[in-house]
């Protein structure tokens, strides 16, 4: 949604090219793709995971509706959920069993941010089918609360923090008209992020999570 003026099919490409060179050189002059492949590598995150997020990033560059469950869920796997997953491959560090146990939970939990993310963004009036969207979010941030529940104590914090914040942005998005959701951009003010950061400190301290 950004560098209109430019070829974005061709800037895709060249980052997709350096991507690549990244993973296979384990070194990159680009610090963030430096940082990720030092990721990759270390925590061994598997390359259809990768592979299947950019498919889904090259599906924005033309495609903006989806019109079968299919494509929608494929989307969504890359977009959302592998970024889940491999979350979890480093909060995990190399506990296989652990993955796999939490596996599904990560993958809810990625659907259920990207599922707030694309409510807020939608710029149609869809009021009758607002609810069924809701619920389908409820249901996977309920699965996700799950998962983050067994998480290693060291990455606990912060994806509860995650979760709590886009739990109030959907509450507010809940609240809210879908015209209004069309004509403005639902946000969590300031204020209200640093008292959630702070009552999920809390809550985190007090091993209440």
């Amino acid at each position: 949604d950004t560098f209109h003026e430019y070829n974005k099919e061709e800037l895709f490409a060249l980052f997709e090219k350096d991507l690549e060179n990244a993973l296979n050189n384990k070194i990159s002059l680009n610090p963030i793709l430096n940082s990720f492949q030092h990721t990759v590598n270390n925590y061994s995150i598997p390359k259809e995971m990768i592979d299947a997020f950019m498919n889904s990033m090259k599906l924005d560059l033309h495609k903006t509706v989806y019109k079968t469950s299919e494509e929608y869920n494929e989307y969504i796997y890359g977009s959302a959920d592998v970024v889940g997953l491999m979350c979890l491959k480093v909060f995990v560090n190399g506990d296989d069993a652990k993955f796999k146990e939490l596996e599904h939970s990560a993958m809810r939990l990625g659907s259920a941010f990207q599922k707030v993310n694309f409510l807020r963004d939608l710029k149609a009036d869809f009021e009758d089918s607002k609810n069924e969207i809701i619920k389908e979010i409820e249901a996977d941030f309920q699965a996700g609360f799950e998962g983050i529940l067994k998480l290693p104590i060291e990455a606990k914090f912060g994806v509860y923090t995650a979760y709590v914040y886009y739990k109030k942005l959907l509450s507010k998005l809940k609240k809210t008209p879908s015209l209004e959701i069309k004509n403005t951009r639902i946000r969590v003010s300031d204020y209200q992020k640093f008292g959630l950061l702070a009552k999920c400190y809390v809550n985190y301290r007090l091993n209440l999570i």
